[in-house]
């Protein structure tokens, strides 16, 4: 799963001319206790078409909510879900077509980078009225992945699933390099010196892949225990020796100790690092949880799981996808009903267990110990652990112009034609001649 909206999307958002009151639902459903409705809501035999669109349940997941649907739709004979599916890296080309067009699905998916943008610019329809009118019980929710999806105090959507950025570890190499397992407070020194061992086992063989991206870049940043945006979210604070020093040590895993393969050394191709994994080539790799189904199926080696390794403190990445209904929807009532159901119900969250696909995003103990206790990796609980330590880049209306600008002088550093240093300066020059941190 690769986070990122692309400018084209942005600029098409930006164009969008859209009312700032939202159009009054059509549908007039009861309301119902609990998260998801019950069978009590099958005596409607009026007929609902809702149309949806989504990223993450596409490719092998699809089946996975379909019967997700499959399962609603048995309580709700009358509901019929229109699903169309796209790629991740298709989807929001594909999306904003739609909403800049007006011909938006009624509920669609977005994930918590983009979200703001569509909802600053109207493209949303709030949810709180909904949620109280139909009894939707919001409290079942991980309260950090439901908080992913309000913005200016309003409730936009719901979370369907949540993930958290972790080290994962190829058992079997560090008992080749003689190399004691991370644990959850090893630091970037730990890290190092188990990938230089690692490193010496052949030419073929890495120690470590850390992506380089405005996200995991700011991650490093607060581990070093700096920052890119001051505290009240108002200026840049890139150029600092905190940072040099954090850039620095990313930038010297390719070029100093190789440790981590070099653009040339590693094919440009899709999911490279997780493939170079799956080779039993990588000794560590920083990714997310969603990895998990992956690894189980196409490793095999022993294999397990650690909180990542911080440098002056711990700082950890979450990350939440969600459902959200479009400001006009003629059916906001029943579809509210609909993304509540697929995201928390306990058939639905069963379901997802089940497929092992990602984290549903409920604080059910039974379903948590479910997914705690299967393997690998053993150590799953590192996944809940890793939020203490969560740290979230601000999310601001030109968050995709930001990823990219970020993303071109962290290459620069990398590629050797700048100093990590002057890569920042630049960096910081470029943010405040392009980004409004206000809007």
């Amino acid at each position: 799963m690769k986070k990122r909206l692309s400018i084209v999307s942005l600029i098409l958002i930006m164009m969008l001319t859209v009312s700032a009151c939202s159009t009054t639902p059509a549908s007039n459903t009861t309301a119902q206790s609990g998260t998801a409705p019950n069978s009590a809501d099958s005596a409607s035999t009026k007929p609902v078409l809702i149309t949806f669109d989504q990223f993450s349940g596409s490719g092998d997941n699809e089946k996975y909510l379909q019967k997700m649907i499959d399962a609603y739709k048995k309580i709700h004979p009358n509901v019929t879900i229109k699903m169309q599916s796209y790629g991740y890296n298709d989807y929001f080309t594909q999306l904003t077509t739609k909403v800049a067009g007006g011909k938006a699905a009624d509920v669609f998916e977005l994930n918590y980078e983009n979200f703001v943008p569509y909802a600053k610019k109207g493209a949303l329809m709030p949810l709180d009225d909904i949620i109280k009118s139909q009894g939707i019980d919001t409290s079942a929710y991980n309260q950090t992945a439901l908080k992913a999806f309000n913005a200016d105090g309003k409730q936009y959507g719901v979370p369907d699933s949540f993930s958290t950025v972790l080290l994962i570890y190829n058992k079997d190499l560090f008992d080749k390099a003689k190399v004691a397992y991370p644990t959850d407070d090893w630091t970037w020194e730990d890290a190092m010196n188990a990938a230089k061992k690692i490193r010496a086992l052949g030419k073929d063989i890495y120690g470590y892949y850390h992506p380089l991206s405005y996200n995991e870049f700011y991650k490093v940043s607060k581990q070093n225990g700096g920052s890119l945006i001051s505290a009240d979210g108002k200026s840049f604070t890139m150029d600092t020796p905190a940072n040099v020093e954090a850039l620095q040590y990313m930038v010297d895993m390719q070029n100093k100790s190789n440790v981590m393969p070099t653009p040339t050394q590693l094919e440009r191709v899709p999911n490279a690092d997780w493939d170079l994994f799956k080779s039993g080539r990588l000794g560590m790799i920083v990714t997310g949880c969603w990895v998990f189904p992956d690894f189980v199926r196409d490793c095999n080696f022993n294999w397990d799981v650690a909180v990542e390794p911080g440098h002056k403190q711990k700082a950890t990445h979450f990350f939440s996808n969600g459902y959200v209904i479009k400001k006009d929807s003629k059916v906001a009532d029943e579809a509210a009903k609909f993304i509540a159901f697929i995201s928390s119900s306990k058939e639905a969250t069963q379901i997802r267990l089940d497929a092992g696909w990602e984290l549903p995003p409920i604080n059910d103990k039974s379903i948590i110990a479910q997914y705690t206790s299967k393997t690998p990796p053993a150590n799953r609980q590192a996944v809940f652990k890793s939020l203490d330590y969560l740290v979230t880049p601000p999310v601001i209306s030109q968050y995709a112009e930001l990823q990219d600008i970020v993303g071109k002088h962290l290459n620069a550093a990398a590629a050797g034609t700048v100093t990590p240093a002057q890569a920042l300066k630049d960096m910081q020059a470029e943010c405040q001649n392009t980004i409004n941190l206000s809007k």
